[in-house]
């Protein structure tokens, strides 16, 4: 049974969530270039975990809960320590940002669980705007990570958080909408006859 539950995938999917306190613990110490390390290495795991799952026929219900928690864990946890301003490094993420990326985080979850209890609905493919969003959030800590493990500023800066910040919300209202139209059609009295 345990065999079962701890595949390689998804004791890969642990590892990265072993990383987040590593990664935190680095950058809190200055450890900068080791803590870029770390999270790029948390993405290879990422990748790794879902080609290993797929290749070997290793999907488990635990995977497809675990995983896209561990990557939120370290996102949310990368926004919230990045944008810390006693930490004192070059180049901050904006609070702001890291507020919506928290909110429509909560937002998405609160969402779920009310479809999940109204409708009994429980498949939720990720949309091309959550697509985008997850990429422009991982860039947006990749570069940040990076210029400061480089002691660089970079003016464009800005321009990848107004970026992120218009797709994150953008994506945050899609789902909203699609969850409501999906509780809508759950409801509609056609679906009791």
């Amino acid at each position: 049974m345990a065999l079962e539950v701890l595949t390689p995938a998804n004791q890969l999917t642990i590892l990265r969530m072993i990383f987040i306190p590593v990664f935190v613990i680095l950058l809190v110490y200055n450890h900068l270039g080791w803590a870029f390390a770390i999270f790029i290495l948390a993405g290879v795991t990422d990748g790794l975990d879902g080609l290993i799952a797929r290749s070997f026929r290793q999907k488990t219900s635990l995977g497809a809960y675990l995983d896209p928690i561990a990557d939120k864990l370290l996102l949310v946890t990368s926004f919230v320590v990045l944008s810390i301003r006693s930490m004192d490094l070059p180049n901050l993420v904006p609070l702001w940002l890291t507020i919506l990326v928290i909110s429509r985080d909560v937002i998405m979850i609160s969402s779920v669980l009310i479809i999940v209890i109204t409708t009994g609905h429980r498949r939720f493919p990720p949309s091309l705007y959550g697509k985008a969003t997850t990429f422009l959030q991982i860039l947006t800590v990749v570069v940040v990570l990076y210029l400061n493990y480089r002691n660089l500023r970079h003016p464009a800066l800005q321009w990848l958080f107004i970026a992120t910040a218009a797709v994150t919300v953008y994506s945050g209202l899609d789902y909203v909408y699609r969850g409501k139209r999906l509780v809508s059609e759950s409801t509609a009295p056609e679906n009791y006859g």
